[in-house]
C-alpha cells in the first residue's frame, strides 16, 4: 500500500518497471524468462537431434509410421477443405496476407513492438526453416521436395506465440497460468497446422514436430531482442517509447 492506494497482481505476477512504461509494452513478460530459455534450449535439440536422425532421408522414420503414414488423400470430404485452407495459410501468398494483417492491427491498437515481432519474426521462423530444409535434405515424395522440418506449422505455431506472449502481459497472468497459455496456444497451432501438413501428405510426423519446435526457439528469442532493443531505444530517447 502506497499513500492509500493497494496495488494487487496474481500471485507469482511481477511488477516491471523500465523506461517510458516498457512494462505494460514488454512481449515477453518477465515472469516468464526464467522459464522459456530452458524451453527453447529443449525445443533447439529435438530439432537438431531429429535433423541429424532424418537428414538425407527420403522415406518414413518409425515414429512416422506408428503415428500415420502420410499420403495424398489422407484427409478427404469437407475436412480436405478445412486442411487445404489451412495450408494456404502457409503458403507465400497466403502468409503474407496473414503478416499485414497482423502487422496493420497491431499498429492500428498502437502496439509498434508487437508489429515489428509479426513482421520480424514471421521472417525470422520461415527464413530458419528453408534455411534446416536445405541443410538436412529430407524429401518427401521424391527429389526436390524438401520437408524438414515443416516450415507451415512453424509459421503457424510462431503465430500463435506472437499473440500468447504479450497478452499473458496485458492479462498480468502469473508464472504458471502465463506460461499455461503460451504453450497451449503454441501446441494449438503447431497441432492444428501439423494435422493438416501432415493428412495432405505435405510432410511427415516428424517434419511437423521439428517446425513446431523452431517456432519455439525462434520466436520468444525475437520478441526478447525486440523488447531489449525498444527498451534501450526508450531510453536514450526520454519520453518515447514503443
Amino acid at each position: 500500500m502506497t499513500g492509500g492506494l493497494t496495488l494487487d497482481r496474481p500471485a507469482g505476477a511481477e511488477l516491471e518497471i523500465g523506461p517510458a512504461g516498457s512494462a505494460s509494452r514488454a512481449l515477453v513478460p518477465r515472469s516468464l524468462r526464467v522459464w522459456l530459455g530452458p524451453i527453447s534450449v529443449a525445443a533447439a535439440l529435438v530439432v537438431v537431434v531429429l535433423g541429424v536422425r532424418y537428414a538425407g532421408h527420403s522415406e518414413p522414420g518409425g515414429v512416422d509410421r506408428w503415428l500415420v503414414r502420410p499420403t495424398a488423400d489422407s484427409v478427404r470430404g469437407p475436412w480436405r477443405q478445412v486442411a487445404l485452407a489451412l495450408d494456404f495459410l502457409g503458403e507465400p501468398v497466403g502468409s503474407a496476407l496473414v503478416i499485414v494483417a497482423g502487422v496493420a492491427g497491431c499498429l492500428l491498437v498502437r502496439r509498434p513492438r508487437a508489429a515489428v515481432l509479426v513482421a520480424v519474426g514471421s521472417g525470422l521462423t520461415v527464413g530458419t526453416t528453408t534455411l534446416l530444409k536445405h541443410v538436412v535434405g529430407r524429401t518427401i515424395h521424391g527429389p526436390g521436395n524438401l520437408s524438414y522440418p515443416s516450415g507451415h506449422t512453424a509459421f503457424f505455431t510462431a503465430l500463435a506465440l506472437m499473440a500468447a506472449l504479450p497478452a499473458a502481459g496485458r492479462l498480468g497472468l502469473g508464472r504458471a497460468a502465463g506460461l499455461s497459455l503460451v504453450l497451449a496456444a503454441a501446441l494449438a497451432a503447431g497441432a492444428t497446422m501439423g494435422w493438416a501438413e501432415v493428412g495432405l501428405g505435405a510432410h511427415y510426423p516428424t517434419d511437423a514436430l521439428g517446425g513446431w519446435c523452431t517456432a519455439l526457439v525462434v520466436t520468444p528469442a525475437t520478441a526478447w531482442l525486440v523488447d531489449r532493443t525498444a527498451d534501450r531505444s526508450a531510453a536514450r530517447r526520454p519520453g518515447t517509447a514503443l
